[in-house]
Order: structure tokens, then C-alpha cells, then sequence
């Protein structure tokens, strides 16, 4: 059996890593597996709990009470926290806040990681993120750095929302996006970076097509067999 091949995803926020990885997923036919959704139910979890997102101590051994799994129904990832199908209530911004908070402490990445990879060693695996390439498949045979301006992103989180009905503030999610990338750029453990050896793709005027396209032409030169990738 051949090894499984990984292909790793990182960016800021609202840079459509998701929404790509997806694709890709179901275009080649590997797991997609989303750690964000990972972190989001991590962060859920606490503030259920009432522990603060700067209570390091708290959160550290919460950790240990967490369990987090993934399924998939119809080819539809389920995030199960505890027993319990979280995937719809971490996807609030509230919760998106919290996961990039708790996502700091090391207690919090050590419980995510060794599940992440054990996935990815056994199965041919789209993970996207903060720190996949750089930290948590250092390995992958394909890294790609996604991102966008401040302004693209922030205008394409502005209409998602008015499509859900949701009355915002442009300007505010320009702020808020401009906080979080300063955070997850910060931060002392795995901070977001591009790894010397992905590509590097900045999808600001850039249609989804093309930059799964620029993703399949990475992997083809990567190794990825051109019976999967259509190339």
C-alpha cells in the first residue's frame, strides 16, 4: 500500500481555505479534515464550562474532559463534541472568536494534534488551518499559503452574513479580521506563517476554479498522480 499523501492548507481567516479544501476533497477524493472545526468545538466547550479564554490553568486541565471525533454523513463532516453533534452551533462568530483564543495555550493544540496525525498518516488527507505545514504535517508532500487582502476577506464575510439575514458592520469585520490575523501571527506556540516550502497563492482576484486549478498543478508537481488530479 502506498503512502498516504497530505495536502496542507494554511492561512489567515476568511481567506476561503475551507470552502477550497472541500473541493478539493471531493474533486480527488481525500478526507477533508477541518482542524478549525476542531478548535471551535474545543473553545465551545469552555465557555459552556464558564472558564475564561485567559485562564491557561482552567483550560489546561479541561483538556482532559474533551473528547472530539470526526464522522461523516453524506459526505458531510460532523464534528461530535463528547457525544454530542456540535457541527452547526461553532459555526457563530462568537465561537470563532473563542477557538482562535483557547488555540494559544499548548494544552489545548498537544489534545488536537496527535488525532490529526494519525489521520493524515493513514489516509490521503486535505487539512487546512494556521500551522498544518509548518507544524502539525511538516511532512506533507503539497503546502499551500491562502490568502486575501483584509478588505476581500472582509467584504466576503460581510455578504455571507447579509445571505444568512445578519445585519453587520463592514468596517467592524475589517477591525475584527485585522485583530485576529495580528493574534494568530503573534502568538508564542505555532504562530501563522507561510512554511519555506508551500506555495504561495493569494486568491484576492482569483475565482474558486483557479485557485483549485493552481492547487492541482502544485500536487501534480508534487507528486500526485495525474489519474487524480486530471492533469
Amino acid at each position: 500500500m502506498s503512502a498516504a499523501y497530505n495536502i496542507a492548507i494554511d492561512g489567515p481567516a476568511g481567506a476561503g481555505k475551507s470552502t477550497i479544501a472541500k473541493a478539493l476533497a471531493k474533486k480527488l477524493g481525500f478526507v477533508y479534515v477541518d482542524t478549525g472545526a476542531m478548535y471551535r468545538a474545543m473553545g465551545l466547550y469552555f465557555d459552556r464550562q464558564g472558564i475564561r479564554m485567559d485562564d491557561e490553568e482552567g483550560i489546561s486541565r479541561a483538556c482532559g474532559d474533551i473528547r472530539i471525533s470526526i464522522r461523516y454523513e453524506d459526505g458531510t463532516q460532523r464534528v461530535i463534541l463528547n457525544g454530542e453533534d456540535v457541527s452547526d452551533r461553532i459555526r457563530t462568530e462568537e465561537v470563532g472568536h473563542l477557538a482562535s483564543a483557547c488555540s494559544v495555550y499548548a494544552a489545548v493544540r498537544q489534545k488536537l494534534l496527535s488525532l490529526q496525525r494519525d489521520l493524515a498518516a493513514s489516509t490521503d488527507v486535505i487539512m487546512d488551518g494556521r500551522d498544518i505545514g509548518t507544524c502539525v504535517l511538516p511532512d506533507a508532500q503539497t503546502k499551500i499559503y491562502l490568502t486575501a487582502s483584509v478588505e476581500v476577506r472582509a467584504r466576503r464575510r460581510y455578504k455571507e452574513l447579509l445571505e444568512k439575514g445578519k445585519e453587520s458592520s463592514l468596517a467592524e469585520i475589517e477591525e475584527e479580521i485585522r485583530a485576529r490575523d495580528w493574534r494568530d501571527m503573534n502568538r508564542e506556540i505555532a504562530p501563522l506563517k507561510q512554511a519555506e516550502d508551500a506555495v504561495y497563492l493569494d486568491s484576492s482576484d482569483m475565482t474558486i476554479g483557479q485557485v483549485i486549478d493552481a492547487i492541482l498543478e502544485a500536487a501534480s508537481s508534487r507528486g500526485l498522480s495525474p489519474d487524480r488530479t486530471g492533469r
